[in-house]
């Protein structure tokens, strides 16, 4: 067992090591002129994903295979990351070529509100699925709501992710400061569970595709130690924020619940730097829609990428080259 969790590890941290760096990321820049879908050179490009046992991660590795398996000159490989906010900083620094990114992220980005300074050069490929905001609480800590995770240890999710994001700004609709109200744990999925199970982390919030393995697991094996709280009474304070922000429901039968559960939803959009390839980027979009049924094999999230959503991405603009990819594939304006 030792063995396999080391060949995994090292595995995840090619992954990672693969994408990182200018060097190894060789996709062109945008030199104008029509585009035509084809790349004469070999490309690699790097992709940001998130939490290892996220959505993000499961259908970025995914995406690359199917990338790589298309018989072009672009090949690609995923990597874990922090996910949006890191994800869109190591975008426009050159680190990754593509990035997952929560939609009220990527419209802080471009922007220039929120985490960032700045308008970013982003625009994307596409929206693709639903990030659900999975708020879970121990039932021994006693939280029947967001304000009553006042003094009690609470996972935020990992630094410069959607997940901390939406965090504090949920439990500053509950009239908490995430700096001063709770211990705020700053911690990725893996380890959220893994305080969850040993009794160390209160309550966790997440934001994420459906379903999320890392869930899935703290609900299978501590099923009768936790439970999912309702926050859609704090949704008209968030929409204050950002109208992206709507009330959604996670199926029971997404984790094999008792019952539906309310809460606020906010979709993905896979972004690119303004400025690469355009073909590049139709090349991208294109694998992105032929191959969506392997990508539901890989995690059923990715059911919600339809030619029908794709263009939904306002404020973050289409990318040039993901424009001709969908007026080929004759997605709806």
């Amino acid at each position: 067992m030792r063995r396999i969790l080391t060949v995994t590890t090292l595995s995840v941290l090619a992954l990672a090591a693969g994408a990182c760096g200018g060097k190894q990321n060789t996709a062109a820049t945008d030199t104008g002129g029509d585009v035509t879908c084809q790349v004469g050179q070999d490309t690699r490009i790097g992709i940001a994903t998130g939490n290892a046992t996220g959505v993000y991660f499961a259908l970025g590795n995914a995406f690359a295979e199917q990338v790589n398996s298309s018989g072009g000159k672009v090949q690609a490989t995923a990597a874990e990351t922090g996910a949006s906010v890191q994800n869109i900083q190591q975008l426009v620094a050159g680190t990754y070529d593509v990035a997952f990114s929560l939609a009220d992220i990527a419209a802080d980005a471009i922007n220039g509100t929120g985490s960032f300074t700045a308008k970013q050069p982003v625009a994307a490929l596409a929206r693709i699925h639903t990030n659900y905001t999975q708020v879970i609480v121990r039932k021994a800590a006693g939280i029947k709501d967001v304000a009553g995770m006042k003094g009690k240890r609470v996972s935020t999710g990992s630094p410069k992710s959607g997940t901390e994001v939406i965090a504090n700004r949920v439990l500053k609709a509950a009239g908490l400061d995430a700096a001063k109200d709770v211990s705020a744990q700053k911690l990725d999925l893996t380890k959220t569970v893994d305080g969850m199970k040993d009794g160390t982390i209160d309550a966790l919030f997440w934001s994420g595709g459906l379903p999320t393995p890392g869930i899935t697991d703290l609900l299978t094996t501590a099923k009768d130690q936790v439970e999912f709280l309702d926050i859609t009474p704090l949704l008209p304070a968030l929409q204050q924020i950002n109208e992206v922000y709507q009330e959604g429901v996670v199926p029971a039968a997404a984790y094999k619940q008792a019952a539906d559960v309310k809460t606020i939803v906010v979709p993905n959009v896979l972004l690119v730097r303004q400025d690469l390839d355009p073909n590049v980027a139709c090349v991208l979009t294109r694998t992105l829609f032929d191959r969506q049924p392997q990508l539901e094999q890989a995690n059923a999230a990715a059911k919600e990428i339809t030619l029908a959503n794709a263009r939904k991405t306002t404020p973050v603009p289409l990318h040039r080259g993901a424009e001709k990819a969908l007026d080929d594939l004759k997605a709806p304006k």
